[in-house]
């Protein structure tokens, strides 16, 4: 247990409900009248909505631990998908629900970040680009190159993203893993 005056950008509490919040900013406010308060915007930690909270200062809050760890994507087990730690090389399955769009992005050997509270994995982070090679895309017309136009293309992971008309079957190209979105060459 912490209290308000304990809190810090990216901690994690355990508020009503058991629901995982972490602290995006916080600000504590002392009114000329009346009792002090903090004022905090929390993100749920498995949504990521966004909500605006008021504490009264002093209050004790339940912090959760969530313990972030780097580890390797090594293959799909059925719908879970199995990492393994890169310190103690346990084996660990991470359902994917939990994996959410990162699978989009994840080739075998991808790095990426698991955090777990209480054995149990509460999201994946993907580092913010990754490379990737163009699987199947159709050829840009002789002509089309002046619009900036973009087309589909399927990437080696099975994901479909636009990408600009020049690209080619085969090449190696930058994805942004929170937006899906084309970034260049690689």
């Amino acid at each position: 247990m912490a209290t308000t005056n304990d809190l810090k950008n990216g901690i994690v509490l355990k508020l009503e409900g058991g629901e995982l919040w972490s602290v995006v900013e916080f600000q504590h406010v002392k009114p000329g009248k009346g009792g002090a308060f903090v004022r905090t915007k929390l993100k749920n930690v498995l949504s990521g909505k966004v909500v605006d909270k008021t504490f009264n200062a002093g209050v004790k809050v339940e912090v959760a631990n969530v313990d972030k760890r780097e580890m390797q994507y090594s293959y799909k087990d059925g719908d879970d998908f199995v990492f393994m730690d890169t310190e103690t090389y346990d084996m660990v399955n991470v359902p994917s629900g939990t994996v959410g769009t990162a699978a989009n992005y994840m080739l075998e050997n991808t790095l990426a970040t698991v955090a777990f509270n209480e054995g149990s994995a509460l999201y994946v982070d993907l580092p913010a680009a990754v490379e990737l090679t163009i699987s199947n895309t159709e050829p840009g017309l002789q002509g089309d190159r002046s619009t900036g136009g973009t087309k589909p293309a399927t990437l080696e992971t099975g994901a479909e993203i636009k990408v600009p008309l020049f690209i080619t079957t085969g090449e190696k190209v930058k994805v942004d893993t929170r937006s899906g979105e084309y970034l260049g060459r690689a």
